[in-house]
């Protein structure tokens, strides 16, 4: 049996928080991780964090408070907003990553104009909540780089270079702004450098930057992290969780955990079975592609569930939604890219299988699916098509494909891109009727040739400006589709993790059904349920909660008594 104070269970963004917090307070960390790679969900996202009031914001003189924040969860989630929560999460968020920056490799930055996704609604903020990370040297971790898990395939330019939401404005000017150019061919030079001696790129961003500067200070403190360990069951002695029985190495291994152990195993995204009681569409026979890591199977919520723990279903909704696309691969399987920001660009609209826009395109991923889904009812498939035409998709690429001078060629062969040289002819290729598209297109480009959207209001409010093109006058997220040749990618639902989890109280411990914590068993990340009450308020709403319940369940840890 090996002997620890706590047993951290999953690797992501989570489980990082509780382990350093209880590190830096006095406890010896033990961190197991099913996978052969750590970082979870969070090395594929973008890594950002909401987190209200932060320093960042104040120092750029935003002005922000938790009244506000509270107000704008409150219009969010409504009655399914969990008041407990909500408030240990604004209370201790601050603290959480001020103690992340003070005391790890982490550093962030706000960005003014990154809007909350509904801006319009009472507290919310035009900019400065959501955090994003810093560039960070995958060199740094030596050895253990190859065992941090790469981004999706699909997200990084030549398969293997990681480009950061600041690198994007200079990947859409290359071919117009020598300045631009230049930074890109740095990047570009820098991974080809990279690529002499690692199998991808070692400039990280987004949540690979985040897990990797997260990973570097906790091997510094020498926490250990086993990977490639399950764990098996919980072990439960006088109605407290007192350690674990963990897979590792071959063999079951006992571990006593003296203050308690921590859930931050990522939620059930990858579960067909839960997917299929939960996400609505998918009870109804369509199709649907999670972008999170396949060992995300709701490891974490079993083993609660298997402790006395109650589930959380009482959610808006049961995921984050995000439109991907498909993307095939050299061995005949496919890839999802999940559908961020080019739809708010100008010279895109998104059309159901009648030949209409059914939405904004410049709303939010979480906000798209479920018009998706709506306009689809009835239907045999839930999908849509996105369009553009050649201005657009050389200006700012489409999906998974680059802007010029990045080729089209390869995307056309396989099916991932379909091209014409007329809407009628585009129409008859996708099987939509052509009518219908030309009608769809001449009110469309009639309208946004004056900067206007009456139908869907794209590009009236500050989110989507903020993925707009600030360049493009007079609305920075609509332009005329009128350049042939047009082009079409299909997409279908996705989500980028699940919502529903495991019932917790302010202090991240797990409750059981009748509402009494479980002594020695906390959860955080995914698998503690939505502090949003499953909304998406703006950017960062998973991350930021799942670091500051690892921060706020190791900091009880450590205090409480045993």
């Amino acid at each position: 049996m090996i002997e620890t104070d706590l047993l951290v269970v999953g690797s992501g963004a989570a489980g990082f928080s509780a382990a350093l917090t209880a590190s830096h307070a006095g406890l010896s960390v033990l961190m197991v991780e099913k996978e052969g790679q750590f970082g979870g969900t969070t090395a594929y996202s973008a890594g950002v964090i909401w987190i209200p009031g932060n320093r960042h914001g104040k120092a750029l003189g935003i002005p922000d408070s938790k009244e506000d924040a509270l107000t704008y969860l409150q219009h969010e989630a409504g009655n399914r907003l969990n008041l407990e929560l909500a408030n240990a999460f604004l209370d201790h968020c601050n603290p959480a990553v001020e103690f992340i920056e003070n005391n790890t490799h982490v550093r962030y930055e706000a960005v003014p104009i990154w809007a909350d996704y509904h801006p319009t609604k009472p507290g919310a903020a035009q900019g400065g909540r959501s955090l994003l990370p810093l560039p960070f040297d995958g060199r740094r971790l030596g050895k253990r780089f190859a065992e941090l898990r790469a981004p999706l395939r699909t997200m990084m330019a030549f398969g293997g270079m990681m480009l950061g939401r600041n690198d994007l404005p200079h990947v859409f000017r290359m071919t117009r702004s020598a300045k631009s150019a230049l930074h890109v061919a740095g990047m570009t030079a820098r991974y080809a450098y990279d690529c002499l001696s690692h199998a991808r790129g070692t400039r990280l961003t987004n949540g690979n930057a985040l897990i990797a500067a997260l990973a570097l200070s906790a091997q510094e403190r020498g926490i250990d992290l086993w990977l490639d360990s399950p764990v098996v069951e919980l072990v439960q002695r006088d109605d407290a969780v007192v350690g674990a029985i963990v897979q590792h190495e071959g063999k079951r291994q006992e571990i006593r955990a003296r203050r308690g152990v921590v859930l931050a195993c990522g939620g059930f995204p990858a579960d067909d079975e839960l997917k299929g009681r939960y996400y609505g569409h998918v009870r109804g026979g369509h199709k649907h592609r999670s972008a999170p890591p396949p060992g995300n199977r709701g490891d974490g919520i079993r083993l609660g569930q298997s402790a006395g723990g109650a589930m959380a279903e009482d959610v808006a909704y049961p995921a984050a939604w995000v439109p991907v696309s498909l993307v095939p691969q050299h061995d005949g399987s496919t890839l999802p890219f999940p559908h961020f920001y080019e739809r708010g660009k100008p010279g895109y609209i998104a059309v159901d299988a009648s030949a209409r826009r059914f939405a904004n395109e410049s709303a939010s991923y979480h906000d798209f699916v479920p018009a998706m889904v709506e306009a689809c009812r009835g239907r045999s498939e839930t999908s849509s098509w996105l369009l553009c035409d050649h201005r657009a998709i050389r200006r700012y690429g489409m999906g998974a494909i680059g802007p010029a001078p990045l080729p089209l060629g390869p995307h056309l062969r396989n099916g991932y891109l379909v091209k014409a040289s007329s809407w009628p002819e585009l129409a008859a290729k996708i099987g939509l009727d052509a009518d219908a598209l030309q009608a769809t297109i001449q009110r469309f480009n009639a309208n946004a040739a004056r900067g206007e959207d009456p139908d869907f209001g794209k590009g009236t409010d500050a989110y989507h400006r903020f993925n707009g093109d600030p360049t493009h006058r007079p609305n920075p997220c609509l332009a005329p589709l009128e350049q042939a040749p047009f082009y079409a990618m299909k997409m279908i639902p996705g989500d980028i993790g699940t919502f529903l989890g495991l019932r917790v109280d302010g202090h991240a411990r797990v409750l059981d059904g009748a509402g009494s914590p479980i002594r020695g068993l906390y959860a955080a990340g995914n698998d503690m349920t939505s502090v949003m009450g499953g909304t998406y308020p703006g950017a960062g709403i998973t991350i930021g909660p799942a670091l500051t319940f690892g921060y706020i369940a190791a900091r009880h840890a450590a205090s409480a008594a045993r």
